[in-house]
């Protein structure tokens, strides 16, 4: 049967360190560095002993993702390239592989080759360098299952219904004989159906008909499924285990549809990369970022901005029911005929690489915001529809009147913010769709960025320029779920990141997130988790540092609450409760506004004169008139508590866990501007990825534990006013 073996230990990196893999080339500092650094190549080796077991059966080398140009030598003879930095490849070492020790070198370039997707112009994010994802050793038979494809037509209807195709990997080109036992299982393991077919060539399609009692995967309900194939030939035996779910997606010129049922899509763009570390934290952080979205942020929708992102990712989204937009690499800029003809490639090998994922509903098969190409985006939707016809295409582009070849048009739409670049158009969150497409009819419309650039916020920015940016993202979610003709709307972005010289602050940051870098949440965090329903967990989020002399002339007022209760009470010092609803005249489309304490609501000896003493404050949600929630501001907030956040007590012995650093007043709340630098060290079973000194940034900083092995890990954090946190985390052997 198929072996896969983790190959990741003690490789050797430039002929001096000794690595695991994910690795990344050159550890970036978080601002201000040269982003050339890791712009050259870099060479991995590791040596490895032939086991006898491997004789008469086929043995590769299977690389997740190497950024960029990936050549690799087995025994000093080539025996694999790969230039997509975004996608899986295989490196064949059968034949080249001999008695005793064997040694495999990796060359990785991570220079921007202008020949290859997405280089060649400028770029808004980093692509870093090295083998950031995973690699495997994978033994199989000399015939096996390559590829496996399931589609589920018909989940309407009485009784469902699913094909799979089967690709055979036959590298010897070995007669094909024998025959493929199909096992549908359930999430328990319990199995509903068989299936049976000959092989009589390199593919084949097993179907299974009049399933009952299937669940449909959706946000709500993500059940997953998994076929079971048992492949049997004179040449050995293969299995290989897919999980899918039963569903069917449909945009519509009145909106997205999953199983007949209309769903509003409410999401946010990510980009994979973090602090220090680039794209190399593996299947922990992935995972984490997915629940991020899906449990914090309360969106149900991601775009992989701009590429493939991992399969661990991509998992956790079908676990949890994210919906994703996945599209192909690429920023703007389109190259010559070989450019485009690898940028169809990259179609290919992304839906290839991901067509069983039910939580992808909508490929992108156009370089972002790039200029229109007739013929270059026939063929890329041409690939992707030939390869998939469960799922629409889409293009994303900020140009109007653009050329409509996918199925769905998707515009960022950065108008919000363009009235500042001196045009006389008034203040307007998002453009009819027919001003965008220019077209004499309705057609399949989605947002797919909008906020960001037009008004990048600072996590310690101050407060009025925080309401600002909140504002602006419901403003545009207020008009998307008011339009029945937009689909959805996606947000730019999730988290900040790090760019080049070209964009963001100069500090090789943009500051486009609604979270940080570190994934710790800006007010604007909030505009996106309150449009969640009660049941999924009670927001509350007053956008205020509570602070009279924060503001342009002071106090907190118009004081925004972002919430999905009923109603918000105010009790200040002294003076009598105020009890206010949501502000549906405002936002009058939210499924929750927020509450907007005004001037109005007060008389004039209450929260606004300058010179009378500053008190704390208590706000209260309530839903169907019983307390729910409960935030209080101290008057005179001081630094009290140094507080050290793990993600999780528990890890895997590989795994890497994030850990947030934030200081806090007596009442919970974080210290926007307290500046003070922390000391970290981590020891045992585990190392600190990012430097050991830093400062607070709005009150906090994060960083990452890399395990080591299985065993105990201590972290120590220290202040000089607030003190010293040792907290022990576990690296479990598994």
């Amino acid at each position: 049967m198929r072996i896969l073996t983790d190959f990741n230990d003690d490789w050797l990196f430039e002929g001096r360190d000794h690595v695991r893999l994910p690795h990344n080339a050159v550890e970036l500092p978080f601002s201000y560095f040269d982003e050339k650094a890791y712009q050259r190549s870099f060479t991995y080796e590791k040596r490895f002993a032939h086991d006898p077991a491997w004789t008469g059966r086929e043995v590769s080398l299977r690389f997740d993702g190497a950024m960029a140009n990936a050549v690799v030598r087995l025994n000093g003879v080539e025996v694999a390239t790969h230039a997509d930095g975004y996608t899986p490849f295989v490196a064949r070492l059968t034949e080249g592989l001999k008695p005793g020790m064997n040694h495999v070198e990796v060359v990785i370039d991570g220079a921007e080759n202008p020949a290859i997707p997405p280089f060649g112009g400028a770029i808004d994010y980093l692509t870093y360098a090295g083998i950031y994802r995973e690699v495997w050793i994978e033994v199989a038979a000399p015939v096996s299952i390559g590829r496996v494809k399931i589609e589920t037509p018909e989940v309407l209807a009485a009784t469902n219904r699913l094909t799979a195709r089967i690709w055979l990997s036959n590298p010897q080109d070995r007669t094909l004989t024998g025959s493929v036992v199909a096992t549908l299982k359930d999430a328990t393991g319990r199995a509903i159906a068989t299936a049976t077919a000959a092989v009589t060539g390199a593919d084949l399609t097993v179907e299974m008909a009049g399933l009952t009692g299937i669940t449909l995967w959706s946000p709500e309900t993500p059940a997953l499924y998994t076929l079971d194939l048992a492949l049997a030939t004179p040449a050995g035996q293969d299995a290989l285990a897919t999980r899918f779910g039963f569903r069917e997606v449909a945009f519509t010129s009145s909106g997205f549809h999953l199983n007949g049922k209309p769903i509003k899509l409410r999401g946010l763009n990510r980009h994979q990369s973090f602090p220090y570390i680039g794209y190399a934290l593996g299947r922990a952080a992935q995972i984490r970022d997915a629940e991020i979205l899906k449990n914090e942020l309360r969106v149900n929708m991601v775009r992989t901005s701009h590429y493939p992102q991992s399969t661990h990712f991509l998992n956790r989204c079908d676990e949890l029911g994210l919906l994703v937009f996945e599209e192909i690499p690429g920023w703007q800029h389109i190259g010559d005929l070989a450019w485009q003809a690898e940028s169809v490639e990259n179609v290919r090998r992304m839906i290839t690489r991901d067509w069983n994922h039910p939580s992808i509903v909508i490929w992108g098969v156009r370089i972002n915001e790039s200029q229109d190409n007739h013929d270059f985006y026939l063929k890329t939707n041409k690939m992707a529809h030939d390869l998939d016809t469960t799922r629409p295409t889409g293009g994303v582009r900020y140009i109007t009147d653009s050329e409509l070849l996918e199925d769905v048009y998707t515009m960022n739409d950065f108008i919000l913010g363009n009235e500042e670049l001196g045009g006389n158009r008034p203040r307007t969150p998002l453009r009819p769709q027919a001003e965008v497409t220019g077209l004499d009819r309705v057609v399949p419309y989605m947002i797919t960025e909008f906020g960001g650039h037009m008004y990048p916020t600072k996590s310690f920015d101050q407060e009025q320029r925080q309401v600002e940016h909140v504002t602006r993202h419901l403003d545009v979610l207020n008009a998307m779920y008011g339009d029945p003709q937009i689909a959805g709307a996606i947000g730019w972005c999730a988290f900040d990141y790090n760019t080049h010289k070209d964009f963001g602050s100069g500090d090789r940051i943009c500051h486009h997130g609604v979270m940080d870098m570190f994934r710790e949440p800006k007010f604007a965090a909030f505009a996106y988790a309150s449009q969640a329903e009660p049941d999924e967990g009670i927001v509350m989020q007053p956008v205020t540092f509570w602070a009279r002399g924060e503001r342009n002339i002071g106090g907190v007022l118009p004081l925004m609450v972002l919430t999905n209760c009923d109603e918000v009470e105010l009790r200040y010092g002294a003076n009598p409760p105020k009890r206010v609803g949501p502000d549906r005249e405002r936002f009058p489309h939210l499924p929750h506004p927020p509450v907007i304490l005004e001037r109005r609501h007060f008389t004039e000896g209450e929260l606004g004169i300058w010179g009378m003493m500053w008190e704390g404050a208590t706000i209260t949600g309530y839903l169907g008139g019983k307390k729910v929630a409960e935030v209080t501001y101290a008057a005179d907030p001081v630094a009290t508590t140094l507080q050290v956040e793990p993600d999780a007590a528990r890890i895997g012995r590989h795994d890497a866990v994030r850990v947030m650093v934030r200081a806090l007043d007596q009442a919970g709340h974080k210290l926007p501007f307290f500046p003070e630098p922390v000391s970290i060290t981590v020891t045992g079973a585990g190392r600190r990825i990012g430097p050991g000194f830093v400062p607070l940034r709005a009150g906090s900083t994060g960083f990452w534990v890399q395990a080591t092995g299985p065993g105990e890990i201590t972290i120590t954090v220290s202040s000089d006013r607030l003190g010293v946190s040792v907290t022990q985390i576990i690296a479990e052997d598994a």
